[in-house]
């Protein structure tokens, strides 16, 4: 739990979880409302590139210190996680203790399975480790990185104003749906297949042009 300004306490929620809402938001409620998780080749594959992020410590690559699988949080957003990579830079190349005084820059890098492509959710979950970053440490951080396993490309981002205002959109909308614990109406679309989900959303049966649907509503016709 997390204290908001009129001293009620909130879920702390998932980071990962405004990648699900973006993705689509009857897969985040179907998750945080219900409870509901599984796995596909897709999330088995995603498992294995995380492989070697997810294991805590760090290395020291041509001066720049990477912390795999640091912790973050943020009181102000109700948000907690962790970060695959950060790449943590110092004013002093003799000293790479990780003081405040001594911090130059930090920059999150996200890892992801599939091509390089640009994601609005991608983008959003790796601007709320920065926005949870800048909490913790009180340093801005302008940028940060996504990285493709498949084609092996980095793919630098910006947080830019607008990427900013999505982030905290997103997560404002993510606390209002656990809160009100309903379950959006499925929407097939080509994505759906790829769910790990899928065979618990039905989606082609329950959405709206739905045989199920259909027959649900002919239940209410007089």
């Amino acid at each position: 739990m997390t204290q908001v300004s009129n001293n009620e306490e909130r879920e702390v929620l998932p980071l990962s979880l405004l990648n699900d809402f973006l993705y689509c938001p009857r897969r985040a409620a179907l998750k945080v409302v219900e409870g509901w998780r599984s796995a596909n080749q897709h999330t088995a594959r995603g498992d294995i590139v995380h492989e070697h992020a997810d294991l805590r410590g760090y290395e020291v690559v041509q001066g720049v210190k990477l912390l795999r699988a640091l912790p973050v949080f943020s009181d102000r957003l109700g948000l907690s996680g962790k970060c695959d990579i950060v790449e943590a830079e110092f004013r002093s190349a003799s000293n790479l203790n990780f003081e405040i005084s001594n911090l130059k820059s930090l920059k999150p890098v996200e890892f992801k399975v599939g091509k390089r492509r640009q994601w609005e959710n991608d983008d959003a979950q790796l601007c709320a480790q920065a926005l949870c970053l800048e909490e913790m440490f009180h340093t801005a951080i302008p940028r940060g990185a996504v990285f493709h396993a498949d084609s092996k490309r980095r793919r630098e981002i910006e947080f830019t104003p607008a990427l900013r205002a999505l982030t905290e959109k997103t997560v404002a909308e993510l606390h209002a749906l656990l809160e009100s614990t309903a379950i959006p109406r499925a929407e097939f679309r080509e994505a759906c297949e790829e769910c790990s989900l899928y065979e618990i959303c039905l989606p082609k049966a329950t959405g709206s042009g739905g045989r199920a649907a259909q027959l649900a509503g002919q239940l209410f016709k007089t």
